[in-house]
């Protein structure tokens, strides 16, 4: 497989896409309080903006504001997911996420878009 090559534009808002593993599961919307714990320390742990978030039964929608200097989105998304998944019970697991230590709950791979200009920035903060 080969890798996958994020974009880095620092200071650019970005809106993701982030999605549980079993799609069809109402996860987020039932453990809703332990999903915002999780990602509430993780802007003060690595400075960044929210600017807008939704959550879905079984993904989630939300655009961050990243540092100038800064275009590590994906460290913050793996500390968000692992600080969620470390409070819940581990499911019944494929041998690939066993074998990376992985409990299963997330799709590995995330969604992101960057914003292009003013009317993006609205459109997708509607």
């Amino acid at each position: 497989m080969s890798p996958y090559l994020r974009p880095r534009l620092p200071g650019v808002p970005i809106v993701f896409t982030v999605a549980l593993a079993q799609r069809g599961s109402r996860r987020l919307v039932g453990q809703v309080d332990a999903l915002c714990d999780a990602v509430r320390v993780t802007p003060a742990e690595r400075q960044f903006e929210i600017e807008a978030w939704v959550v879905l039964p079984d993904h989630l929608h939300g655009i961050w504001r990243l540092p100038e200097e800064d275009c590590g989105y994906g460290v913050r998304w793996g500390a968000d997911k692992a600080r969620f998944s470390r409070g819940l019970p581990v499911g019944q697991l494929r041998d690939s996420p066993v074998a990376r230590q992985e409990r299963g709950i997330w799709q590995r791979r995330f969604y992101e878009h960057h914003i292009r200009n003013d009317a993006d920035h609205a459109a997708h903060m509607r």
